[in-house]
């Protein structure tokens, strides 16, 4: 299993909003996707301005073709003309998973 997590902070908080329906279809389109198992977005609740990413991926070639959608695209134009001012994104192999 591969898990992807971390966040982007973005300079202007209103921009989330301009993003909101961009981030909805890429949303449903990545959770539609073979060897999705979990893909969100969330934004902070005290920093309106970071947006924290996680997913979940059966494995590293399911990652990779998610890169390859067409979806992928459109979400790239989305983000255009978006000014981001920090980005920490990570993707992790998990070999152990428990319920805590």
């Amino acid at each position: 299993m591969i898990i992807v997590e971390g966040y982007v902070r973005l300079a202007n908080a209103a921009d989330i909003d301009r993003l909101k329906s961009a981030a909805e279809a890429q949303i449903a389109a990545s959770r539609a996707e073979v060897g999705c198992h979990g893909y969100a977005y969330a934004v902070d609740l005290i920093d309106p301005t970071l947006m924290r990413v996680s997913e979940t991926w059966a494995s590293w070639d399911a990652l990779e073709s998610h890169f390859q959608e067409p979806h992928m695209s459109v979400w790239r134009a989305a983000l255009k003309d978006i000014t981001f001012v920090e980005r920490s994104l990570r993707a992790h192999e998990v070999s152990n998973t428990r319920d805590l």
